[in-house]
């Protein structure tokens, strides 16, 4: 008598479908709610649609896509994951910001070696929460579980982010002239950068948890890096109606010697005052405990400076008032355009 071989399906491969299906249940509503009046299709459909405004006369489209990278390894760590999709949007939408474009639409992509519905709510979650801060639906994405291509527990995730601006208003830097003044806006920590370094320092240099209490941070240190990268729309776009900005530098990886030169004209330069502004102590405490030089850190972080906003001289006191009226508190001058070759001096 012979004995049947046994038999296979998806779900002994790793794959749960039934867990798929239970992931876009419960995101469908949060998808949902973000929906603006462009949107044109539900969740669930192939491809996602969207009706470019009508009172748009050139527009243009404008296109990213990032990561949150290595600070995942945080949510993995503390078991949150409603954060992680806040920083994602945020960020995504803070480098379309600087050409002058605002949010129309936002996909996700999260990938994970084995599918936990909740785990999938609160990262999509904290997406919808920021999609509808900065007014941008979310209009679709996909989940893929690929069984052994992740650790257990762990996953990726990325964003693509559509915006609209008219032609003759794209911000580009290409205006920019020595003299401009170079304002710079507080960031809220890390944001989304500098992440392998940090760990390292905080949990493999100083062997702390992530619940280790840091008296000099006033707050446990896996709270003070997990906290979201911040959207610097609500407080930029009243200068961008008013047509007072000439270029913007969105801080991320490569810090500020990395970004600024990426919106100078040929030409010019920049001097950053380096003293100018209050570093935040999360940034000296990983210094002092990684023994990191000045050069390393302004390249790795952002040093508590997340936007830099490029604008006429004559401008500076205006920009400065409406920057602290619209959630830019701690908004100073940092440094000026100069004469140069495309690169930051600190002085």
């Amino acid at each position: 008598m012979t004995s049947k071989p046994h038999s296979s399906d998806y779900a002994s491969s790793g794959v749960d479908i039934d867990a798929g299906n239970e992931v876009v249940r419960r995101i469908k509503a949060l998808a949902r709610s973000t929906f603006t009046p462009g949107v044109l299709s539900e969740i669930g459909s192939f491809g996602g649609l969207f009706q470019v405004p009508g009172d748009a006369r050139e527009p243009v489209l404008v296109a990213s896509a990032d990561g949150v990278g290595t600070k995942l390894k945080l949510a993995f760590m503390s078991g949150r994951h409603d954060t992680v999709g806040q920083d994602l949007v945020n960020h995504c939408v803070n480098d379309i910001l600087v050409q002058g474009a605002r949010p129309l639409f936002f996909l996700d992509y999260l990938a994970t070696g084995r599918l936990q519905p909740q785990v999938a709510e609160q990262i999509v979650g904290g997406m919808a929460k920021a999609c509808a801060e900065n007014g941008c639906a979310l209009l679709g994405g996909e989940t893929a579980e690929m069984p052994g291509f992740y650790a257990d527990g762990e996953y990726d995730l990325a964003g693509f982010i559509v915006g609209l601006v008219e032609r003759g208003r794209v911000i580009d830097g290409s205006t920019l002239v020595p003299g401009d003044v170079l304002i710079g806006i507080p960031s809220t920590g890390l944001h989304t950068n500098g992440y392998s370094l940090a760990r390292r320092i905080a949990f493999e240099r100083l062997g702390l948890s992530f619940d280790s209490h840091v008296p000099e941070l006033g707050a446990p240190v896996g709270d003070v890096l997990l906290v979201p990268h911040r959207s610097y729309l609500r407080t930029l776009k009243p200068l961008i109606d008013r047509q007072l900005v000439k270029g913007m530098a969105h801080i991320t990886g490569g810090g500020i010697t990395e970004n600024l030169p990426r919106i100078l004209p040929e030409g010019t330069g920049a001097a950053i005052a380096k003293g100018s502004w209050r570093v935040p102590p999360v940034f000296t405490f990983l210094q002092r405990g990684g023994g990191v030089s000045d050069d390393e850190m302004l390249r790795a972080f952002n040093m508590g400076i997340g936007m830099i906003v490029g604008c006429d001289a004559r401008h500076e006191p205006e920009v400065l008032a409406i920057l602290r009226d619209h959630g830019g508190e701690g908004s100073l001058v940092i440094g000026r355009i100069a004469a140069g070759t495309r690169t930051v001096e600190y002085v």
